[in-house]
């Protein structure tokens, strides 16, 4: 395999390494987060004029024909600046559902909103009752001489408040836990019966509880074909679970970067304690287990890009030891700084928040263990 970038994914690497080392220090970072909205709207206009919001997207459709390893160098860098505007939920995520599924007004409309950076959209997939089964899905929506009246709730949407429209994965036929049967609607999130209550999460960004009560849309909101959005729904969640792996291995290269120049400016008995052979083989575990989950991350990359049999396999392999790995290196980055890592003055708590937060996303180490057994 050939794991040399080319000159174009280079030159975007290079542009977001930047702008995370120039423009967004942990400190503004931490001022962005206590805002109401939870994320900087400049920033987001900002990343429109740099051309990222249309990366993953096809030329047909705007973007530069970005595809998985684009996303992986995008998501790498955001992960070192912990980033908290809402790439992830609406240009990878969303962003897919509506190339993958979206009717052509639909994709003129929204997709060209998202890379000009007027409009946002969120995933609204997750219920209560569903665990980690994205196939597990009680909101309904029955058929109406309007379009459809959609019932139900979604937990934990991605920046859901500030999102100008939702896709929600509804059930127009079968049973709660059949994957036949599961649509796709894109609503607005000021239609009438659409409650929409924010959180701040464990890691400073913003989640959703969402209700529908007796929503109406117009059959024009159905993306797709009706009852058959199970496989696109994986799909995207596969390409969800790249991304979330290669921002948390851009955390773990900047947690254990920034543990080794730390040992070397805390002093103890008169030395740094870089020289304690203890600290040393800790910080050499930490180093490999972060290049054992680049490798994970590039294999599983390489398999999805090329439309491999053992694609699917290779992402429940590396989320699951992005799981193990990513809490190691970060539980070892916080007990080295001591005491003071745990505080929001520093940056290496917040990444072992972040961490934690990824691990949960779209299945946890556990889930995706058993889902690789299984396999």
């Amino acid at each position: 395999m050939n794991f040399t970038l080319s000159e174009e994914q280079t030159l975007l690497k290079d542009s977001v390494a930047k702008y995370i080392q120039n423009e967004y220090s942990y400190e503004t970072r931490q001022k962005i987060i206590k805002t109401d909205a939870g994320y900087s709207a400049e920033n987001w206009s900002t990343f429109a004029e740099l051309g990222w919001l249309c990366v993953p997207f096809s030329e047909d459709e705007g973007g530069i024909g970005g595809g998985p390893i684009e996303t992986m160098i995008m998501m790498e860098e955001l992960g070192k600046g912990l980033v908290v505007e809402p790439y992830l939920s609406s240009v990878i995520i969303g962003g897919a559902l509506l190339s993958k599924a979206g009717t052509a007004e639909q994709k003129a409309e929204w997709i060209s909103g998202i890379i000009e950076g007027t409009k946002k959209v969120s995933f609204a997939y997750n219920e209560s009752q569903a665990r980690f089964d994205l196939h597990n899905v009680e909101t309904s929506a029955v058929k109406s001489a309007e379009g459809y009246v959609v019932n139900g709730s979604k937990s934990v949407v991605l920046h859901g408040a500030s999102a100008d429209g939702l896709i929600v994965s509804v059930r127009t036929s079968g049973d709660s836990l059949d994957a036949d049967g599961i649509s796709l609607l894109l609503i607005p999130v000021n239609a009438d019966g659409v409650s929409v209550k924010t959180t701040r999460t464990l890691d400073g960004h913003r989640a959703a509880e969402v209700s529908f009560t007796n929503v109406t849309v117009a059959a024009e909101a159905l993306m797709g074909t009706e009852g058959k959005a199970a496989s696109v729904i994986d799909a995207v969640a596969d390409e969800a679970m790249l991304a979330l792996c290669a921002e948390a291995v851009g955390a773990m290269e900047k947690l254990y970067k920034d543990t080794v120049a730390y040992t070397k400016e805390r002093k103890q008995f008169g030395v740094a304690i870089s020289i304690f052979q203890a600290l040393q083989h800790r910080m050499v575990d930490m180093f490999t287990a972060h290049e054992q989950c680049k490798s994970l991350l590039l294999r599983a990359v390489l398999s999805y890009d090329a439309g491999d049999v053992d694609a699917a396999k290779n992402i429940a392999a590396l989320k699951y030891q992005i799981g193990v790995s990513g809490q190691q290196v970060a539980h070892e980055a916080v007990q080295i700084h001591g005491g003071m890592g745990m505080t929001d003055e520093m940056s290496v708590g917040m990444y072992l928040k972040r961490i934690n937060v990824i691990n949960t996303l779209f299945g946890n180490a556990d889930y995706h263990l058993q889902r690789f057994i299984a396999m």
